[in-house]
């Protein structure tokens, strides 16, 4: 529940088992659940019941966002992504998550671009502009310092 992104295999299935063993899900499940769903509904039938979720339902409620055929396509396109992610500057990836996660608890529009000047301003400290600037000017892969 507390990855920033969910892909799954399409014989993938999730479940939520403690009530099985007599207790509430722990870890922020219960706390998560509802929101990544989309539906309180959802997530106490889950919760109650046990019952396991497949790829396809779970993409369907917005658990997962992306269903790939085989657990092979599914290592190949996340280790693509996290490349991607990896190359782009770090402090501006940072600074994006925390803007996202903070966009989430604090929904008025206003706080969230608050934050968000707030670590651009920390941003704007870095050669990353620059840089990234300077490759697109130069038609180059920018090169960004490791935090």
């Amino acid at each position: 529940c507390a990855a920033d992104i969910r892909w799954c295999s399409a014989d993938a299935w999730f479940r939520v088992a403690e009530v099985e063993l007599g207790l509430a899900a722990d870890l922020g499940t219960l706390q998560r659940l509802p929101g990544l769903v989309g539906s309180r509904s959802l997530a106490c039938e889950l919760a109650f019941s046990a019952r396991p979720m497949g790829a396809a339902e779970a993409a369907a409620s917005g658990f997962v966002s992306r269903v790939l055929a085989t657990r092979e396509e599914l290592f190949d396109s996340g280790l693509a992504l996290a490349k991607q992610i990896a190359a782009m500057p770090p402090v501006a990836v940072a600074g994006t998550k925390a803007a996202l996660l903070y966009s989430r608890d604090h929904p008025a529009v206003a706080d969230g671009l608050d934050q968000t000047a707030l670590y651009n301003s920390i941003a704007l400290q870095t050669r990353d502009l620059d840089e990234a600037a300077a490759a697109k000017r130069e038609r180059r892969v920018p090169c960004y310092a490791r935090l």
